[in-house]
């Protein structure tokens, strides 16, 4: 009889926990991350010549954010930013640099909200390590946390566009052998699973659309058959007379060149590059079909954004990493199904960042962010035009050559560049913008005297940002120097000991080495 109770017992709480589980009433999350897309790539965001309608309908029925920033401008640094809200400075994790430490993964968003009881899971490119190996280790890039995710379709590295190519989704690869409406099917299965589970979810998903290679998807060939895009008008080597000599020394201005080779490989590549971006919009389709479906799209917000913006031939440059506009701002849209009508289809213009992405996700849930996140819970800024208070943030490159390493403060108008770099041939270079007039960043007002003013206050926003780096940057992984670096009052004997060498003799050794590899191939 004792034992009979014990199970009875056993049976009703059971029942109570299901049936508090199914009572959760927290929303659900979808967090959608392209990679390489620049904001202005979206219908939404002014572009006439795109076709990105799942984008626009997110836009029309949530909020568009004009102003949204990535505070380190490439995807390894910036995914980490992403999940932890901590510059990365803080995060010590980036190519070069090092991993993310396993501690400081136990605060990212996911696994705050498993904790929390949430059905978490993850699809597409991680794109950074977690482990606790000091500096850099290229081999170290596939030690991604699969653990810490009720469900996994993620994967090591860049990984590849055909879906039979990456393991955990490559079951999707007959019905879609592209990966971007693979990782649609793999949501739909997601949701499926987390409505089974009872629990609230958040499902991340990382596309690695439209980052080079340009492969679309074929299914997509008749979206811009026969479509020619007309050029940014900041393109080309003549808008980039006004640069600072740094901006123009690394891979962006003088890699890439299918960007500028010719009309017809512009033409290719710019048609490559939307087509991934469609690619993407389809998915979305998919994912907000998939949730009607189920009966879940109700109660689930929906965030979409990328990890970096991409210059697409702007100022002669290609690429990301460099602070200018193309090249740091990506789309930011965030849908909440609960909003009133009158809430919707709103612009904000308050500069936001990717820093901000881990507090508003925990906020949504209901969680209390932790002090060591340096982003802000957007839901005040959603609700009201000024809903926050933040006037600038900081952007950096901590990677690449030493000529483009460089720290940068932007607001809603203005943006100040400090190029730190010196040599016998460069001197520390400022550049200022009134981006609010002048979005293409064609006029440099750092030497004229009429926008002083305007310059010692955008000093006056850096020097104190450079004092928030030098307290908290950690003390590994190569991080501690910037400190230095960044400092305008540093002299270039100061910084000597901390650059890694002239980059324009590194490219001159790697021709040397390449010429000879080709030769040996002739033979």
């Amino acid at each position: 009889m004792k034992k009979l109770n014990c199970l009875l017992a056993a049976a009703l709480l059971l029942n109570v926990f299901i049936s508090c589980a199914q009572k959760d009433t927290r929303p659900n999350i979808i967090f959608l991350l392209s990679d390489d897309q620049t904001s202005i790539s979206v219908g939404c965001y002014g572009n006439d010549q795109v076709v990105t309608p799942n984008m626009d309908n997110l836009a029309a029925e949530g909020i568009l954010f004009e102003n949204h920033y990535n505070t380190t401008s490439i995807c390894m640094a910036s995914r980490a930013i992403i999940m932890t809200g901590m510059y990365e400075y803080k995060t010590g994790c980036n190519f070069m640099h090092g991993s993310l430490r396993k501690e400081k993964f136990q605060k990212a968003y996911p696994v705050l909200l498993k904790k929390a009881g949430y059905f978490t899971g993850f699809a597409g490119k991680f794109g950074f390590p977690v482990s606790n190996q000091e500096g850099w280790d290229d081999k170290n890039m596939k030690v991604i946390p699969s653990e810490e995710f009720d469900m996994w379709g993620g994967g090591p590295g860049q990984t590849l566009y055909k879906t039979d190519k990456n393991r955990t989704i490559a079951k999707y690869a007959k019905e879609y052998p592209h990966s971007s409406r693979a990782y649609g099917a793999w949501a739909n299965d997601f949701i499926s699973e987390a409505k089974n589970s009872g629990k609230p979810f958040c499902m991340s998903i990382s596309f690695k659309a439209p980052h080079l290679p340009f492969t679309p998807d074929k299914y997509f060939d008749y979206v811009y058959k026969n479509k020619t895009y007309k050029k940014p008008a900041n393109y080309g080597a003549e808008n980039a007379k006004h640069l600072s000599p740094q901006a123009k020394s690394g891979r962006q201005y003088n890699s890439y060149n299918f960007w500028r080779d010719s009309e017809e490989s512009y033409q290719k590549a710019i048609k490559g590059y939307n087509q991934l971006i469609h690619g993407v919009d389809y998915a979305i389709g998919m994912i907000r079909k998939s949730l009607k479906a189920q009966g879940v799209d109700k109660n689930t917000i929906i965030i979409f954004t990328s990890d970096n913006g991409y210059s697409c031939g702007a100022h002669n440059l290609a690429g990301k990493a460099l602070p200018y506009e193309e090249a740091s701002k990506s789309p930011l849209i965030i849908y909440d199904p609960r909003a009133p009508k009158n809430k919707r289809g709103q612009r904000r213009e308050v500069v936001t960042a990717n820093i901000d992405m881990a507090p508003t996700i925990l906020s949504y849930a209901g969680i209390e962010i932790p002090k060591n996140m340096d982003g802000e819970n957007l839901i005040p800024l959603i609700n009201k035009p000024k809903g926050i208070k933040r006037k600038t943030v900081t952007l950096t490159n901590m990677w690449g050559n030493d000529e483009i390493q460089e720290m940068s403060v932007v607001s809603k108008d203005w943006k100040y560049i400090y190029w730190q770099y010196a040599n016998e041939k460069m001197k520390p270079v400022e550049e200022l913008y009134n981006i609010g007039n002048d979005r293409l960043e064609m006029n440099n007002y750092a030497h004229n005297s009429i926008y002083n003013n305007q310059l010692k206050k955008m000093r006056k926003l850096y020097d104190k940002q450079l004092k928030k780096m030098e307290r908290e940057v950690i003390d590994y992984n190569d991080y501690k120097k910037y400190s230095i670096l960044f400092d305008r009052s540093a002299k270039a004997a100061d910084k000597k000991q901390y650059l890694t060498g002239d980059y324009q003799e590194v490219l001159r050794l790697q021709k040397i080495m390449q010429d000879k590899k080709n030769k040996n191939k002739k033979k």
